[in-house]
């Protein structure tokens, strides 16, 4: 390979390592065409894809990025596998791939800087995805106000025999009524009289 086409490599190695937000280390032996096809194929669907590179060029490509980490799992005959997405969808469908054994090893990962060995590779894999996680947290967040808008909008009836429900429920707790005044002593003003009615003629 020429120094013009390894140096163009590296640089379409550093700018997908630019853009991933998790890289896997595997090795790869003895994939057939068709296993790997379909792999390729399920990882473009989650935002993802395999690359395959000699180290030197690999090891130049994570140079001072986030994911120079992985150097300490490259050599022999090595794929990468990044995502662009989501970090655990990635995990997860790595962990499909189960069946391919030995032909698919992983040897670690970064994620954020931070090295992961395969094991926690496989604990990120059950962790909830970032959208179930978003979905959850806006329903927290959303629930208060949807029951609200729902009362709201009910008939003033349904309303009505809500906060009459309310208040028998609190009725034990609600404070005594308080006692009638004592009776005066003085009698009470009389009171006016009604105006005679008119005369006839």
């Amino acid at each position: 390979m020429k120094k013009s086409e390894k140096t163009a490599l590296v640089e379409d190695l550093a700018g997908s390592f630019g853009r991933a937000s998790i890289a896997l280390v595997s090795e790869y032996r003895g994939m057939t065409a068709a296993e790997s096809t379909e792999m390729r194929k399920r990882l473009r669907a989650v935002r993802g894809e395999m690359r395959i590179a000699k180290n030197t060029l690999v090891r130049h490509a994570i140079k001072g990025t986030k994911f120079e980490a992985l150097d300490s799992n490259l050599g022999g005959q090595i794929s990468l596998i990044l995502s662009y997405e989501d970090p655990v969808v990635l995990a997860k469908t790595f962990t499909t791939f189960g069946p391919l054994g030995e032909k698919l090893k992983l040897r670690g990962a970064v994620l954020d800087g931070k090295a992961l060995t395969p094991a926690e590779v496989q604990a990120l894999a059950t962790l909830p995805s970032r959208e179930v996680v978003f979905g959850q947290l806006l329903g927290l967040l959303n629930a208060p106000a949807t029951q609200l808008v729902r009362l709201l909008n009910e008939p003033g009836s349904y309303l009505a025999r809500v906060i009459d429900a309310i208040g028998k429920k609190n009725g034990d707790k609600a404070p005594a009524p308080a006692a009638p005044a004592a009776a005066s002593s003085e009698p009470a003003p009389e009171a006016p009289a009604a105006p005679a009615a008119p005369s006839e003629g």
